[in-house]
């Protein structure tokens, strides 16, 4: 479903967010006071703004109250901003707010302030790194349990044009306990696909299922040589 999302600060995490929450079909509202950044999100959302996120007067102009989202990803450098804002949006009755934490203790003020989901993003990217395994293929990574997460991969050149159940992805063919949860085709999702559902050139799979097995299907033969060498 589609939602409006704010997104404050573009840092480079900031952008990061807001230009994947864009391609994905939400409508996005990006916001610095930095004009520089401000111009060079233009195309990469749906509107661009310089202004003062921590004035609650200038949030209700630009209609944030009406978002269904706001998202913050002030860095390390701005703790003290990053707090006011989300009292600031808190007091606004966002529906949903994500805050993205210096460290444990700017994470458990953001907590008590009411956020709904506060991120390590720096953590966080230490783990993705360390399940993609520096393979081409597996383009990001989240885990839910201990080596068992869900994976954005590319699928494989001989998968191409396939459908799911012979690319050996679905149903009784597919033995390595993986669950294609959605199939990324431009900006659209398509969520659960069938088995038939085609394999197109510049697809991108989320994959659910242990990391090593997504590493393993997912790996080119030119890959597995390397490693094999190795």
């Amino acid at each position: 479903m589609k939602k409006r999302v704010c997104v404050i600060g573009m840092g480079r995490f900031g952008i990061g967010v807001a230009r994947e929450l864009y391609q994905a079909g939400h409508d996005v509202l990006v916001l610095d006071t930095d004009e520089e950044k401000v111009q060079g999100m233009l195309g990469g959302a749906t509107y661009a703004v310089r202004t003062d996120a921590t004035s609650e007067t200038a949030l209700r102009q630009l209609g944030v109250a009406e978002y269904d989202v706001a998202v913050l990803t002030l860095g390390d450098e701005n703790v003290q901003s990053s707090i006011l804002i989300a009292m600031v949006l808190k007091s606004m009755n966002i529906p949903f707010i994500v805050a993205r934490a210096a460290n444990e203790l700017h994470g458990e003020a953001l907590e008590r302030i009411g956020v709904n989901r506060v991120v390590y993003p720096e953590e966080e990217s230490a783990r993705r790194l360390a399940h993609v395994d520096f393979n081409a293929g597996i383009l990001d990574y989240m885990e839910i349990l201990s080596n068992v997460g869900i994976s954005k991969v590319r699928p494989l050149p001989e998968m191409v044009r396939k459908t799911l159940e012979e690319a050996g992805l679905a149903g009784n063919h597919n033995e390595r306990s993986l669950t294609i949860l959605a199939l990324r085709r431009g900006r659209r999702y398509i969520l659960n696909p069938s088995k038939d559902e085609n394999i197109m050139p510049g697809d991108v799979l989320l994959v659910a299922g242990p990391s090593e097995q997504v590493a393993e299907v997912f790996t080119t033969g030119e890959a597995r040589q390397q490693a094999t060498a190795v």
